[in-house]
């Protein structure tokens, strides 16, 4: 197994973590070792214990990362000084590239989340739900004001995003006819087209 690209130079947890989403991506996290991910890494059993309890600890991580960095970008979109129909553009465009992005991370994740252990499943889901609800709360603050149309239930309409955003795995090519950018625009723009008044 050869060891990881970016070689001695990057801190320890992120040489484990680029090895475990390359292993988890290629051969699939049940049949990936610990011993594997150590050696794709070029460290020791004992850099990944000090680092993560457990194969399972770099699998949450691996996708907790992702859901960190969009948790962050949604709070600043939310938190603008713009009207709610461009902060809610933002933010539903936003989580298309940061997902494609991080395609790896988000289709091991979902492939593998049944792995997890009931309270670190527990853990995940409700730092999933916490970013719903502030899009939720985007998409509420239209409807309150006019901005967008009431017919259909908030929590409808997040399930209809997040559905297409969670399907992106299953049919996102990088060599395919439309970037990131693109995806996220088309998808982005259907959205708001629900939800007009």
């Amino acid at each position: 197994m050869a060891k990881a690209t970016d070689g001695d130079t990057a801190p320890v947890p992120q040489r484990l973590l680029a090895a475990a989403t390359r292993l988890f991506a290629e051969q699939g996290y049940d049949r990936t070792s610990v011993q594997e991910i150590v050696e794709a890494a070029g460290v020791t059993k004992g850099a990944l214990y000090h680092y993560f309890g457990s194969k399972e600890d770099l699998l949450q991580e691996v996708y907790a990362r992702v859901l960190r960095l969009q948790q962050e970008r949604l709070d600043a979109f939310a938190d603008a000084d713009a009207p709610v129909d461009q902060r809610l553009r933002d933010a539903a465009a936003d989580v298309v590239v940061t997902t494609i992005e991080n395609l790896d991370d988000a289709s091991i994740f979902f492939r593998s989340m049944h792995h997890l252990s009931p309270e670190k499943n527990k853990q995940v889901r409700a730092e999933r739900r916490r970013y719903h609800e502030r899009f939720r709360a985007l998409v509420e603050e239209g409807q309150h004001s006019g901005v967008f149309s009431t017919a259909t239930p908030a929590d409808l309409i997040v399930d209809y995003h997040f559905g297409s955003v969670h399907h992106l795995s299953t049919w996102y090519r990088p060599d395919g006819p439309l970037g990131p950018q693109e995806v996220a625009d088309h998808l982005a723009d259907l959205l708001l087209r629900a939800l007009r008044p």
